[in-house]
């Protein structure tokens, strides 16, 4: 395999690690939906969406993408338009770096699931 081959597919292998870890985000008063896409022309978005009782949708979401020459990664976690943690924007020239990066972004973003449901869920009261 050339490097440019090795490198796409260490993409998809951290893009898998980030989406199973993030679709395996259950809590048991939260339907939970996970999802993964393509952002054109060149980067992804994987993530869990939990749909609360009152129907507001929590979003916990990592995406990388390719454009000018970096690969940017960037890592939320949003209750419809209200963000609850943004994580910054890594803007790095290496595979290596934007995957490390990516796998970092994953687990912040799953680390705070079930404390972040639960509030909202109080605040239904």
């Amino acid at each position: 395999m050339d490097s440019e081959s090795l490198a796409a597919a260490g993409v998809l292998e951290a893009l898998s690690r980030a989406s199973a870890m993030l679709a395996e985000l259950r809590h048991p008063f939260a339907r939970s939906c996970p999802f993964s896409y393509f952002l054109p022309p060149a980067g992804a978005r994987t993530g869990t969406t939990f749909v609360l009782p009152d129907g507001r949708e929590v979003r916990f979401e990592v995406s990388v993408a390719v454009s000018g020459g970096f690969f940017h990664v960037n890592g939320s976690v949003a209750a419809e338009d209200d963000v609850l943690l943004d994580l910054p924007r890594v803007s790095v020239p290496g595979v290596r770096e934007a995957l490390a990066a990516l796998d970092d972004y994953a687990a912040e973003v799953a680390a705070p699931a079930g404390r972040v449901i639960d509030r909202l869920l109080e605040e239904l009261g």
